[in-house]
């Protein structure tokens, strides 16, 4: 497959417009991250970002949230040794992510989810803790207990640790939701990165060649729709612990009806 066409970068973006928020009054932001760094030869730079906004615009179907356009360059040193990838520091996406939630505010939606697209997004994590002290505002999701649903939900055989970038989950994601993305040559090129115990001082050429570190061979459409669908449903959790599950009928009706469904459905 060759590059992303203009048509698909854009669908990626949300569409509502001003009179669609206003009508909606959302109690809750979602704000996709993702990051600009390499994943190999087979997806493209935007990776991370482009599953995020697939996670938010599956949210955003299912649940009565104000869907925002995504922060695409995040914390990314860790492949600065691969060409194209371009990071920002940790400081600055906090300051951003501290402007966008004082904008939301003034607007009167005060609190916010945010869709991490990026494990290397620590400070993420740092943020959230802060903003929360005064009681639930931010949370973050998905988060290691919703991918680990998600990739049982969806029979992957690999785990979260041997599948860490380019593998199995991201193929299958854009191969179901954004198949235009996904190039040829992810078929043979799975690489077992081990252990990794010096990753943050190393970087990931550190421990593998091609960027890959992962099982992206075992990747299908099948296994991606699955797990999009485990974690729209892990979602109603994140908001009922904002307190505002129970605000909204939309979203007590999705919850109750996920929740309802046998183990293995899609």
């Amino acid at each position: 497959m060759g590059p992303p066409t203009l048509g698909s970068v854009v669908n990626l973006l949300p569409t509502a417009t001003s009179t669609d928020v206003a009508e909606l009054q959302p109690l809750v932001a979602v704000l996709p991250i993702g990051s600009f760094e390499q994943h190999g030869r087979y997806l493209p730079l935007i990776t991370d970002t482009a599953i995020a906004c697939i996670i938010g615009q599956k949210i955003a179907d299912a649940y009565p949230v104000h869907l925002l356009p995504p922060i695409t360059m995040s914390c990314s040193h860790e492949h600065a040794a691969f060409p194209g990838t371009v990071s920002i520091s940790a400081k600055t996406l906090y300051a951003v992510i501290d402007d966008i939630r004082d904008s939301l505010a003034r607007s009167g939606i005060t609190k916010l989810v945010i869709i991490n697209g990026h494990g290397g997004n620590y400070v993420l994590s740092n943020i959230v803790q802060e903003a929360n002290v005064d009681g639930p505002a931010v949370a973050l999701f998905p988060l290691g207990a919703d991918w680990d649903r998600a990739r049982d939900h969806a029979g992957l055989v690999s785990d979260r640790h041997a599948d860490m970038h380019a593998g199995e989950i991201e193929t299958s994601i854009l191969l179901h939701a954004a198949p235009e993305l996904v190039r040829d040559g992810f078929t043979d090129a799975d690489h077992d990165g081990g252990p990794r115990p010096f990753l943050l001082a190393q970087g990931m050429s550190a421990y593998t060649k091609s960027g890959v570190i992962g099982f992206p061979s075992f990747a299908t459409e099948g296994k991606g729709k699955a797990a999009l669908a485990s974690l729209t449903d892990s979602f109603a959790g994140h908001l009922e612990v904002l307190g505002t599950a129970n605000e909204n009928s939309q979203a007590d009706t999705h919850f109750s009806q996920c929740h309802s469904l046998p183990h293995g459905t899609t």
